[in-house]
C-alpha cells in the first residue's frame, strides 16, 4: 500500500509539472545537482552553495546572487555581452579588482616547499590528512578574501582529482557574493614523455603531442587545428577553460631560449598556425555549441606575446633583467604583429578572434614613436592603447605576463619582479599605469590591494564615474569569456567521465601520429636509413653536469642512457661494445650555453654579459656589437651590455663528445644522430661524421624508433634556419626572420627554412611551394 501511495504522489508531481509547463528535470550528482532544461542550457549547482532555482516560462535558472529574482546575468537566454554588462554593474570595486587578478601557479595538491608551496589547515599536504582534491589554505584565502576568479593550474595527480578539485573550488565560489565561477587556465600540457610507450590509451593520461616547433614542422595548419580541438576537449574535462597559449612570437633570433615554444621564424607559417590553433581551441560545434561558435568544448585562447617577444638583444630573454630589451636593428617591428593581426585576431571559425592576449615582458626599445617611453610592453601606452586597442581595434582581454608589477631583486633570477622601465614607481602606481593603458588583468597577482589602490588613484585624477566605468569595461571583457563557455550555468564535472575523457584511444593515436609527422630527416648519406630491425646497436650514455634549473633548483650530475632501453630493445639488440654493433645511435640535445649572463664573471669585475652560443665547443665573440643597442638596470652601474671578446661555454658540450668518441669506436660503421632541437643548432661540429641525422622537437622514443626502422617515412620540414656558424648568428638582426646563411652539409644539402628529406630525397611539395617563398612583412 505504501509503494502505491509513493507512486501516486510521483504521478501527481509529474502531472503538476506538466500542467505548469515545466521544461526541466533535476538529478543529483555527488555534491552537486544537475538540472536539464529541455531546449535550453543544462545547469549545475552545489548543494552547499545556497543557490536556489528560479523559473521563467517553464525553464530553470540559478539565483546566483540569492535575491529571489531573475537578473539579466542569470538568464542564459540572453547574450554574453548583455549578461556581462548587467553583472559588472552589480559588482563592487573589490569584486572587480579580484576579477582582474590571475593567480600564481597552483599545483594540485600544493607543493610542500619552493615557490608553489601551500598548506592544508596549516600543515603540508603529506601531514595534513587532506584529500588531493581539497583546496589549500592559500586557495581558500585568495578566492574569498581577494575575490580571485582566474586560477592557473599546473600539475594535477589525475583527471579525476582535477575534476574533484574543480568542483570543490566552484562550489566555494558559487556560494560567495554574486556566484561568479572560477575560470581555470593552463600553460601547454600536451608534451611527450620520451620514455613512455605508445598505447591506445585507456583514459587518464593526457594525449601526447610534439611541442609547438614540432607542430610547426608538419607545415600542416589543419593538423594543428585538430590538435586544438582534442586539447580543448581534454582541458574542459580537467576543468580548464582558458589556455595560456599559443605562443605566436616569431622566433627571429635563433638564440632566444623560448624558440621551442613558438611556431618558428617564418611570419606566414606562424600566422597560419596561430589561426588554426586558436580556431581549434575556441570552437564548439553541434550540441556543444551555445552560440557564435562558443560552447561547452570551447577553451579561451590567450595568445602571447604582443607585440612579439622574439627579438631580445643578443638572444637574451626578458624573464630576467639582463634580457629586458627587445631591439630592432632591421627596423622590422611591425612584421612581428602578423601572427596576431592576420592569424589569432582574424580567425576562420565563428569565434572571430582570440579571446585574450598577453603582452611580453620586454621593453620594445625605441619603438614608442608617440610618447618616447622605453618601458615594458604592458606599461607602454603606445603599444597597448594606441596600437592594440585603438589602431587594431582589439577588444578582448589583455592580461599582463606574470609578476610584472613586483619589485626586481636581481638581474638573473627567474622568479623576481619584472617591472622593466618603471622600477621607480610603487606597486600600486604600476597597476594604475597598466590599467590606464587598457590592460584588464594582472598575471601572477593574488592580492587585490594594489588594484584597489590604483582605483583610488584614478578617482583622484579623473573622478569616481570615470574610474567606475573603466573598471566595468575590464569586468565585461573578463566576464564574457566566462559566460561564453557555459561556466555560469554549469561549472561542475563528473570525475569518472573526466577520467575516461582524457587520453582516449583516438586522442592518443592522433597525438602519436603527429609526433611521427613532426620529425625532420636532415641527412641520409648513402641511404643509411631506414635501419633493419633486429640488428645490434650501440648507444652511448649521456652526461649531464650538476647545475641549476631556471627556478634556481639544484640539478644533480647524471650519466645515463638518453633513451629507454626497454623501448629500443623491441626494435634492436643493444650492446655496450661498439665492436659488436651494426650501428650506433647517438641521442643529443641542441647546445645550451645559458642565457647570456654569467655570475662568476660579474663577481670578477666584469659586466656579466657573455654570448649565447649555438655550438657545443667554446665560443668567443669577436667583432660583435659594441656598444649594445640597449642597456640599463637599477641594479647595474653601466648601460653597455656588449659581450665582445667574451667566451660562452656550453653546458652540454659532452653531447658533441658522444658523437666524436662513438665515430672513433665504430671504425667506419654507421653512426646515426637523433638531435632534440630547442634552438637552431650549429651542426658543422658533428654533421660530417654522421651517416644520418634526425631532428625532432620532443617526441616519444618509440616515434624515433618507428622512423629509424622505416615504419614511418619522415615528412617534416625545418620551421627555422640552421646557421652555418656563429658568425652568421652574430651578423643576423634580432628582429628579422630568415636572414642567416644556412648550413650546407657534406651531401650538398642546405639546412634552410622548409628543408627536409624523405626516403627519396629533398621534399618538394605543396607545403614548400607555399611557405618557402619570400618573407612576409607588415612594414
Amino acid at each position: 500500500m505504501r509503494k502505491q501511495n509513493i507512486y501516486i504522489t510521483a504521478l501527481s508531481l509529474l502531472s503538476a509539472s506538466v500542467a505548469l509547463g515545466q521544461n526541466w528535470t533535476e538529478t543529483k550528482s555527488g555534491n552537486w545537482t544537475k538540472v536539464a532544461n529541455k531546449g535550453g542550457q543544462t545547469l549545475g549547482y552545489a548543494t552547499a552553495s545556497g543557490v536556489k532555482l528560479l523559473t521563467d516560462k517553464g525553464f530553470a535558472f540559478k539565483d546566483l546572487n540569492k535575491n529571489g529574482k531573475l537578473d539579466k546575468y542569470e538568464d542564459w537566454r540572453l547574450s554574453a555581452d548583455v549578461r556581462a554588462k548587467d553583472l559588472a554593474s552589480q559588482m563592487s570595486i573589490d569584486q572587480i579588482a579580484g576579477l582582474m587578478l590571475y593567480s600564481k601557479h597552483q599545483p594540485i595538491p600544493a607543493a610542500a616547499g619552493g615557490p608553489f608551496a601551500g598548506t592544508y589547515n596549516g600543515k603540508i599536504f603529506a601531514q595534513s590528512g587532506a584529500k588531493v582534491s581539497d583546496l589549500s589554505d592559500q586557495q581558500r584565502e585568495f578566492l574569498t578574501k581577494d575575490n580571485v576568479r582566474h586560477v592557473l593550474i599546473t600539475s594535477v595527480q589525475s583527471p579525476e582529482a582535477a575534476a574533484e578539485w574543480n568542483n570543490n573550488a566552484q562550489a566555494l565560489a558559487e556560494g560567495l557574493g554574486l556566484g561568479i565561477p572560477i575560470n581555470s587556465s593552463s600553460d601547454p600540457r600536451h608534451g611527450t614523455r620520451a620514455d613512455a610507450e605508445f598505447n591506445a590509451g585507456a583514459g587518464g593520461a593526457i594525449s601526447m603531442w610534439p611541442g609547438s616547433l614540432g607542430l610547426a614542422a608538419t607545415f600542416n595548419p589543419e593538423l594543428v587545428k585538430r590538435f586544438g580541438q582534442i586539447a580543448a576537449t581534454e582541458y574542459r574535462s580537467l576543468g580548464i577553460a582558458t589556455a595560456l597559449s599559443p605562443q605566436i612570437d616569431i622566433a627571429t633570433d635563433p638564440r632566444w631560449n623560448r624558440v621551442s615554444g613558438t611556431f618558428g621564424e617564418d611570419p606566414q607559417l606562424a600566422t597560419d598556425m596561430a589561426r588554426a590553433y586558436v580556431d581549434g581551441f575556441q570552437t564548439s560545434t553541434g550540441a556543444n555549441e551555445i552560440t557564435g561558435g562558443w560552447g561547452y568544448h570551447s577553451v579561451n585562447a590567450m595568445v602571447k606575446h604582443w607585440p612579439g617577444g622574439g627579438s631580445g638583444e643578443g638572444g637574451r630573454d626578458a624573464h630576467y633583467g639582463y634580457g629586458k630589451y627587445a631591439v630592432y636593428p632591421g627596423k622590422n617591428f611591425q612584421t612581428h604583429f602578423l601572427p596576431f593581426l592576420n592569424g589569432a585576431f582574424k580567425l576562420s571559425g565563428k569565434t572571430g578572434m582570440a579571446s585574450a592576449v598577453m603582452p611580453y615582458y620586454t621593453i620594445s626599445y625605441g619603438q614608442d614613436k608617440k610618447y618616447g617611453e622605453n618601458v615594458g610592453n604592458s606599461y607602454n601606452k603606445y603599444i597597448i592603447h594606441d596600437l592594440l586597442r585603438t589602431k587594431y581595434k582589439y577588444d578582448g582581454v589583455v592580461c599582463t605576463d606574470w609578476l610584472i608589477t613586483a619589485d626586481e631583486t636581481a638581474v638573473d633570477i627567474f622568479l623576481t619582479g619584472k617591472s622593466w622601465g618603471v622600477e621607480k614607481l610603487s606597486v600600486a602606481q604600476r597597476h594604475y599605469k597598466i590599467l590606464m593603458n587598457g590592460v584588464d588583468q594582472f598575471g601572477g597577482n593574488n592580492e587585490s590591494g594594489p588594484v584597489i589602490e590604483a582605483y583610488k588613484m584614478g578617482v583622484k585624477d579623473h573622478g569616481e564615474t570615470f574610474m567606475r566605468t573603466r573598471f566595468e569595461q575590464s569586468a565585461v571583457r573578463l566576464l564574457k569569456n566566462v559566460f561564453r563557455v557555459g561556466l555560469f550555468e554549469n561549472p561542475y564535472l563528473d570525475p569518472q567521465v573526466s577520467q575516461k575523457s582524457v587520453g582516449t584511444a583516438e586522442f592518443m593515436k592522433e597525438g602519436y601520429q603527429t609526433q611521427l609527422e613532426s620529425v625532420v630527416m636532415l641527412k641520409n648519406k648513402a641511404k643509411a636509413l631506414p635501419l633493419t630491425k633486429g640488428k645490434t646497436v650501440y648507444i652511448p650514455k649521456r652526461f649531464t653536469p650538476a647545475g641549476r634549473n631556471f627556478l634556481g633548483m639544484d640539478i644533480p650530475e647524471k650519466l645515463e642512457y638518453p633513451v629507454s632501453l626497454n623501448i629500443v630493445k623491441k626494435y634492436f639488440n643493444v650492446t655496450d661494445n661498439p665492436a659488436e654493433a651494426d650501428y650506433a645511435l647517438v641521442f643529443m640535445r641542441s647546445p645550451d650555453s645559458g642565457g647570456g649572463y654569467s655570475i662568476p664573471d660579474a663577481k670578477a669585475g666584469g659586466t656579466g654579459y657573455v654570448p649565447v652560443s649555438l655550438q657545443y665547443g667554446d665560443y668567443t665573440a669577436q667583432g660583435t656589437r659594441d656598444p649594445s643597442i640597449a642597456g640599463g638596470d637599477p641594479l647595474e652601474k653601466f648601460t653597455n651590455r656588449t659581450y665582445n671578446g667574451k667566451t660562452a661555454k656550453t653546458i652540454n658540450t659532452t653531447d658533441l663528445g658522444m658523437v666524436t668518441e662513438t665515430v672513433a669506436m665504430m671504425k667506419g660503421k654507421p653512426v646515426i644522430v637523433a638531435l632534440q632541437v630547442s634552438n637552431p643548432t650549429v651542426v658543422k661540429e658533428f654533421e660530417a661524421q654522421s651517416n644520418a641525422i634526425l631532428a625532432h622537437f620532443g617526441v616519444q622514443d618509440q616515434a624515433l624508433m618507428d622512423i629509424l626502422t622505416g615504419a614511418h617515412e619522415p615528412s617534416a620540414l625545418l620551421p627555422m634556419q640552421f646557421p652555418a656558424d656563429m658568425k652568421t648568428v652574430e651578423n643576423q638582426a634580432e628582429d628579422v626572420p630568415r636572414d642567416m646563411t644556412s648550413y650546407r652539409d657534406s651531401e650538398g644539402h642546405v639546412y634552410d627554412f622548409g628543408f627536409g628529406l624523405n626516403w627519396k630525397g629533398v621534399i618538394q611539395d605543396a607545403r614548400t611551394a607555399k611557405y618557402k617563398q619570400g618573407v612576409l612583412s607588415l612594414k
